[in-house]
């Protein structure tokens, strides 16, 4: 704890028993937000609790470890990170003092080290030194399946081929029949690709075999009907791809591609003129390849 007033805990939405989501804003990380812009969570076992996502700050983490500790007296068992973006990770220093198990993906610890820093640069433009929290580095990695027992609670953890990112981890909760399925899923906010286009439309297939009835999207509501909820995402990816392909059929460079595809996405999702651009970039780069 960084000051001598105790964390105000959030307020979190049991989505189904033993599971706790606190939507994060649908903006972009700012000084007023403290990067609290991804769901963010935990689930409760009967012998102890898992963090799904510690948070994308100091403050967010503290206020994440106040909800658990609101709820219960359980120990924290696990820290899962579903990947390495700061809005997902930054608040792992405040569950250090709980030594918990960190999880993430086999790749996870090759992109902290890479980008690591940068994103705490970047983090501590936003918010001051003070105030970015850290990473923490996995200490169970995940290279295909992994279970967490949290005394009779069961979780899978899957790990991906690229996809969002190279470092993709989803978790499933066999009793309820969630998916915690992180930044694989956007809904209302357009999906970001640090990854690939054509391997998260694979991934999609692949969640969509799993037995869940909801999901937890890493960005929008708390939890969302699975496998409806991924519709409109691989709407999206899908006319990226067509129309991508259709400009390189025709001899069209990228700047034309960043300037006419997806338009027709237009007015479909928050934050559409700050990413699609990127998303076109990467898909274009991807498929001129195929």
């Amino acid at each position: 704890m960084t000051g001598a007033a105790e964390p105000q805990p959030f307020t979190m939405t049991e989505v189904a028993p033993g599971i706790f989501v606190r939507p994060g804003v649908q903006e972009d990380a700012t000084a007023e937000n403290d990067d609290a812009i991804a769901n963010i969570g935990f689930i409760v076992g009967p012998a102890a609790v898992a963090v799904i996502d510690p948070g994308g700050s100091l403050g967010d983490g503290e206020r994440l470890r106040a909800a658990v500790r609101a709820k219960t007296d359980l120990p924290i068992r696990y820290v899962v990170m579903s990947h390495g973006h700061p809005d997902h990770v930054f608040g792992c220093v405040a569950f250090v003092p709980d030594h918990p198990v960190f999880v993430g993906h086999q790749r996870l610890a090759g992109e902290l080290a890479e980008r690591g820093e940068y994103y705490r640069k970047q983090l501590a433009a936003i918010l001051g030194r003070d105030r970015v929290g850290d990473y923490a580095m996995p200490t169970l990695l995940v290279a295909d399946k992994a279970e967490l027992d949290l005394g009779g609670r069961v979780l899978e953890l899957q790990a991906y081929d690229t996809a969002h990112t190279d470092n993709d981890l989803t978790v499933f909760d066999r009793e309820t029949k969630t998916l915690w399925a992180a930044d694989l899923l956007f809904v209302n906010r357009i999906p970001s690709i640090d990854g690939s286009l054509l391997g998260w439309l694979k991934v999609l297939d692949e969640l969509k075999t799993l037995p869940a009835t909801r999901a937890v999207p890493g960005h929008g509501p708390p939890v969302v009907p699975w496998p409806a909820a991924a519709a409109d995402e691989e709407r999206y990816f899908n006319v990226l791809a067509t129309e991508i392909r259709t400009l390189l059929a025709k001899g069209g460079d990228i700047e034309t591609a960043v300037a006419r595809v997806g338009q027709s996405e237009r007015g479909k999702w928050l934050l559409f003129d700050d990413y699609n651009g990127r998303n076109v970039t990467a898909a274009f780069k991807e498929l001129e390849w195929e």
